[in-house]
């Protein structure tokens, strides 16, 4: 058997993953101006940065959102389309390890999916609440629109200048909420406020409000462990906050190593290359 590549052709970044035998040989993500540029760049990058051949390739997986703009055979190589929430419950219970979770997948967009099994997901929902949003804001509020730049800044930010904690309105611990608790995202704006604080504010929003929709969407199921996959799990701030979201609701919030590449992994079929 030849090479199996799975690819996540997302709304701004593309990921690759190289499967032979299954064993991952190697990952590779891309940046572009469009989805299919994005796509062929991949893939032309991958080939050459590990020394591969088109024909070692055997056979492509495409999914997420840019995946219906392909109809073609890519370079003449046997290519298939795999259902975006089934790549994405499955590829983070294969780098988890857990049997079930709820996997958040968090991109320009966030999805929440419930994974039973590697063959078995549903899409629960989702929200446009996401990297996109991040960008977005950065852009009108600090004129920064790359994503490396904003999130350089934020870890020089300050969230007691930007947001209004349950401190800031009881003046004392309550027993089911602590102090810190963010009781007003951008409630308290000091006249001190910098660009890396805001900048801390933006992500911290994102992430907090995605955190809470999977504890709620969890709130009558049995299941405790959330899988955070996607390009934004691998934002610094993303493992101290969902840590404190695992202290205060008693969910247990993971990011695996590789998360970013957690749905192109799973648009290989575990039959095809398990």
């Amino acid at each position: 058997m030849g090479i199996i590549l799975g690819i996540d052709i997302g709304g701004s970044t593309t990921k690759i993953v190289g499967k032979d035998a299954g064993k991952c040989l190697s990952m590779l993500q891309v940046r572009a101006a469009d989805q299919i540029t994005s796509l062929y760049g991949a893939i032309g990058n991958f080939l050459r940065s590990f020394k591969y051949a088109p024909t070692d390739v055997e056979a492509i997986y495409l999914t997420g959102v840019g995946a219906s703009f392909v109809d073609e055979q890519i370079y003449g190589i046997k290519t298939y389309k795999t259902n975006e929430f089934d790549a994405i419950g499955r590829g983070a219970l294969m780098l988890s390890g857990l049997s079930k979770a709820l996997v958040v997948s968090m991109g320009t967009g966030t999805a929440f999916v419930c994974a039973v099994s590697e063959e078995n997901s549903e899409h629960l929902g989702g929200t446009g609440i996401g990297g996109g949003t991040i960008i977005g804001l950065a852009s009108q509020m600090l004129g920064k629109s790359d994503v490396d730049a904003v999130i350089a800044l934020a870890e020089k930010g300050n969230l007691k200048k930007v947001d209004l904690t349950v401190g800031d309105i009881f003046g004392k611990e309550i027993k089911s909420l602590p102090s810190h608790l963010t009781a007003a995202n951008f409630g308290k704006i000091e006249s001190t406020v910098s660009e890396a604080d805001i900048a801390l504010a933006i992500i911290n929003m994102v992430f907090e409000t995605v955190g809470m929709m999977a504890v709620l969407a969890l709130k009558n199921d049995n299941i405790k462990d959330v899988v955070i996959t996607g390009t934004l799990a691998t934002f610094p701030q993303a493992e101290d906050i969902f840590k404190k979201f695992s202290k205060l609701t008693g969910h247990n919030f993971i990011i695996p190593k590789d998360a970013v590449f957690a749905t192109a992994m799973g648009a290989i079929p575990p039959e095809v290359c398990p």
